[in-house]
């Protein structure tokens, strides 16, 4: 990781290591409070604001901090900005508030903000922290929407609350229930493996033609 660049530590969580539909991390809220888009997005930014504020932060003050209370410290900064979060959303949106409900608070315990904190931002100077907290963030950010766009066009037959299908159309109420979470989880994992094997199988068969049409 120490030979990356400022471009990669960016790319990198959107993409590659996107915390959700590789690393298998944030389940828990990606699961929850993906049965809208509004709902989803409004977790993407505020879990997108908690883990660049507590980056920049912690990548501050990590010389300051003494290595056997650097957990705790971790989890006091980011707890910090969680409530800040919080109150914002509140005030804000309460209506969106009150639909993720004790979520936002759970943003604390969230591993995928802690394991930031502790492999990356601690060792990285400030500009590179963020730069890897907004692509991790933008990473989740995206996955969430991604759910939640198929659970509420296909549970609803809505989108960002507008309607698409008309009045006629049947909702599929299981997709806005927690199995329809899973079940969406599950089918955009399995686009993707299939999506990710196809290329690769794409990339094998190209040196094999060039070789036969060579000896052609």
């Amino acid at each position: 990781m120490r030979g990356t660049t400022a471009q990669q530590d960016l790319i990198r969580g959107i993409w590659r290591e996107n915390p959700v539909l590789v690393q298998m991390l944030g389940l828990c809220p990606a699961l929850a409070v993906t049965n809208s888009v509004e709902n989803s997005l409004a977790m993407g930014i505020a879990t997108f604001f908690v883990l660049c504020c507590s980056s920049v932060l912690v990548a501050a003050l990590k010389r300051f901090i003494p290595h056997e209370v650097r957990i705790s410290t971790y989890i006091l900064i980011i707890a910090t900005f969680v409530t800040v979060a919080d109150m914002t959303l509140e005030a804000v949106r309460p209506d969106v508030h009150k639909a993720l409900g004790a979520f936002i608070a759970l943003i604390v315990v969230n591993c995928m903000i802690l394991g930031r904190q502790e492999a990356f931002a601690s060792k990285r100077p400030i500009g590179r922290a963020l730069l890897d907290a907004a692509g991790t963030g933008t990473g989740f950010m995206i996955a969430l929407v991604m759910m939640g766009g198929v659970r509420e066009v296909l549970g609803a037959g809505t989108f960002l609350g507008v309607s698409i299908f008309g009045p006629s159309y049947e909702p599929w109420v299981v997709m806005i229930l927690p199995p329809g979470g899973f079940l969406t989880l599950g089918i955009w994992l399995l686009g993707l493996s299939w999506w990710q094997k196809r290329r690769a199988g794409d990339g094998d068969a190209a040196p094999t033609d060039a070789i036969q049409g060579g000896g052609a």
